[in-house]
């Protein structure tokens, strides 16, 4: 079953989507099968394990349970300086 899902874009991942954020509905349980749907949606080429998964505003392990409606916000590793 699909969930509706409000997706978030931080630096190289908001390059290669091509936008900031959009609403997406998918059949996907988890952060990690959300990672996925969108490597294959949009060819990302960052690897799930450079991630962190923040989920309505508070960081979650690949694993956890989405829900009908969540903000997820996949955030890429930044150099800064």
């Amino acid at each position: 079953m699909s969930i509706s899902l409000k997706l978030r874009y931080f630096a190289a991942l908001r390059d290669q989507v091509g936008r900031e954020e959009e609403i997406l509905e998918l059949p996907v349980n988890t952060p990690e099968e959300l990672y996925a749907a969108l490597q294959q949606r949009y060819g990302l080429t960052l690897e799930p394990a450079s991630l962190r998964v923040a989920v309505n505003d508070c960081f979650v392990p690949m694993d956890s349970p989405l829900a009908q409606g969540d903000q997820v916000v996949f955030i890429p590793p930044v150099a800064g300086g």
